[in-house]
């Protein structure tokens, strides 16, 4: 009988203290992100206002067993522009928007819709198709890898026009000009009898107003961030088409050791972040090239023929471009037939197709 109240005595006293333990312990993760542009850009206005705090929400109402602690480094505080894939493969930073256009050594093919210009203005068709190769041409996909970073999500950006101090009705206006081109844009002049100039959006304004160049190739939300528009008035639609810029990542290594829970929940954000990104930036273009044109720019449509014959005016730029890979050992024919073959699929009509023979 002893023994039996001994046992029963035992198993309350064992039921009181699990009772009495404390809940599942949370798990305190901290991440630093990082871009080289300022959120007043919208790629990072993204990470900064949806990505981060909805990786928040959604590990809240999974239990909230994780929780992220951020630490924000926006406009090249911690890690430069042009330098954040180094920076956050290095692991100075966890997590950032890379600007594959600025580091093409890196990531050669990512580049590739700057080469076949005058594609589609539809940013949501370009994200899509680059997201698409990314996954089917192991060459793309290593790229991040081989850097050590996870991708998570990617951005293209609104389509290019040209802004300039002086009025452009035709190809033949930018002879003897100079014009700032970021990057595989400056060849969208070549055969123009325009100069190409280096710059970025951090240097754009300057660059113009101190005379450096005459007017700058650039899309409508990056022209308003950086008030291009009220050092060069002129602004010309040729849609050079929408162009896929960089992406959402994170370090690899770093992403490998979070919990699975974390990993899926990020992948799932990072999705999303695309389809909001292409949806908001196809917004805010048109609606900030109502602004700047209310503040004193003057906008005018380049014609569809002149359109055409801009574009029949380059050199085989994409065939140059994917040549240029293959002599590194890289899928160059593949990387821009796909591409081509990818507008067309999405209903694209680009105004020359780059991959012809």
């Amino acid at each position: 009988m002893m023994t039996r109240r001994l046992i029963a005595s035992a198993a309350l006293l064992a039921t009181a203290a699990a009772w009495s333990l404390p809940a599942q312990a949370q798990q305190t993760i901290r991440l630093t992100a990082a871009a080289g542009h300022p959120p007043v850009f919208l790629w990072v206005k993204l990470v900064d206002e949806f990505f981060i705090p909805e990786v928040d929400k959604r590990l809240a109402a999974a239990g909230n067993k994780h929780k992220i602690e951020w630490t924000r480094a926006w406009g090249g505080t911690l890690i430069k522009l042009g330098a954040e894939s180094k920076g956050i493969g290095d692991g100075v930073a966890d997590l950032g928007f890379v600007s594959t256009i600025f580091e093409a050594a890196r990531f050669p093919a990512q580049n590739v819709s700057y080469y076949a210009p005058f594609g589609t203005d539809d940013i949501g068709v370009v994200t899509q198709v680059v997201n698409g190769m990314q996954e089917r041409i192991p060459a793309m996909g290593q790229a991040w890898s081989k850097n050590n970073l996870t991708y998570l999500g990617g951005a293209a950006l609104d389509a290019y026009h040209i802004w300039t101090n002086f009025p452009i009705q035709s190809v033949d206006d930018l002879k003897g000009k100079k014009i700032t081109a970021p990057g595989p844009a400056a060849n969208w002049i070549k055969d123009t009898g325009a100069v190409a100039v280096a710059g970025n959006l951090n240097t754009y304004y300057e660059d113009i107003k101190s005379g450096v160049s005459n007017g700058v190739i650039t899309f409508a939300t990056g022209a308003w961030g950086a008030k291009v528009h009220e050092v060069a008035p002129y602004i010309t639609k040729v849609n050079f088409g929408a162009q896929y810029a960089g992406g959402l990542a994170i370090n690899k290594k770093r992403f490998d050791k979070l919990p699975p829970e974390v990993q899926k929940v990020m992948r799932e954000v990072g999705a999303e972040y695309s389809q909001r990104f292409a949806a908001a930036q196809t917004a805010a273009a048109e609606g900030l090239m109502k602004k700047m044109q209310e503040a004193g720019a003057k906008i005018s449509e380049l014609s569809a023929a002149e359109r055409a014959r801009w574009a029949d005016t380059l050199p085989p730029i994409a065939k140059t471009f994917a040549a240029d890979l293959q002599a590194k050992g890289l899928p160059g024919d593949q990387v821009l037939n796909g591409f081509m073959d990818g507008l067309k699929q999405a209903g694209a009509h680009p105004a020359r197709d780059w991959a012809a023979k």
